[in-house]
């Protein structure tokens, strides 16, 4: 008995093909199943704590209402408190776009957040005077001249990105658990459910499928739930073709 290059055993007769090694089959399948309870728990904190948390936040910042006159001002009030303030410097960079307005106690000094600069925060300077609406201890808005423009901490209905970060946590809880299931079960031949192509091309997909519907959901106004419906349904087409390609080409032997 001998053996050839090609990894087959020659016995007297005829080739016997070797049996695949185990690898490190079992250690990445563990590493995966440990990866999948990861995403697991990270996915239904999104969606029964984050998700929900944003909506709540944002219902109690539209029906707060103006607060009533007070001396001294509490720094945390559930009401909106617009305060004056003056510019004492403005950052329109790429990084970071702010905003360090200095205003009464208890608000000397605050540096506000936002996503952009128009239509307000491009035309300040330094030394120039703004309204800010305070609540719950953070700027949400400033003013001037009757334009406003919110900042970065104010609340927004926009949940389907938070969303489509859920879903896709939860697909990759997914995917990790059935790769690495069949990683300790299958270690020497685990079949299509290996990295290339199979694994990389559904993680691609659902990665890609998430952001695109998250994005979109969220710039047309669409339910938050659209995201994991669409997200699901489409990387779930995409996993079975490949198994059903294969168990044709099977039958067809």
């Amino acid at each position: 008995m001998s053996t050839t290059r090609s990894g087959t055993v020659r016995g007297a007769d005829r080739l016997v093909p070797r049996r695949p090694r185990i690898g490190r089959n079992p250690l990445v399948g563990a590493v995966l199943i440990v990866v999948s309870l990861a995403s697991a728990l990270a996915s239904y904190a999104v969606f029964a704590d984050w998700l929900p948390g944003d909506r709540t936040r944002y219902q109690e910042y539209r029906a707060a209402e103006v607060c009533p006159a007070r001396r001294p001002v509490p720094r945390v009030e559930d009401c909106l408190r617009e305060i004056p303030f003056t510019v004492e410097d403005t950052s329109l960079g790429a990084k970071e776009i702010t905003a360090t307005l200095l205003g009464p106690r208890p608000f000397p000094r605050a540096r506000v957040w936002f996503g952009h600069s128009e239509p307000v925060l491009s035309g300040l300077q330094r030394g120039d005077r703004v309204t800010g609406t305070v609540w719950r201890g953070v700027v949400v808005m400033i003013a001037q001249g009757g334009v406003r423009q919110e900042s970065s901490d104010a609340p927004r209905d926009e949940p389907q990105p938070t969303a489509a970060l859920g879903t896709f946590a939860g697909l990759l809880a997914v995917w990790a658990l059935v790769f690495g299931t069949m990683r300790l079960l299958r270690p020497r031949e685990p079949g299509p459910f290996t990295w290339r192509p199979y694994g990389r091309r559904l993680l691609v997909v659902a990665g890609v499928v998430c952001a695109v519907v998250g994005l979109i959901t969220g710039w047309t106004g669409l339910p938050w739930w659209l995201v994991p419906t669409v997200c699901g349904a489409v990387v779930a087409g995409t996993a079975c073709l490949p198994l059903r390609n294969l168990s044709l080409r099977r039958i067809g032997r």
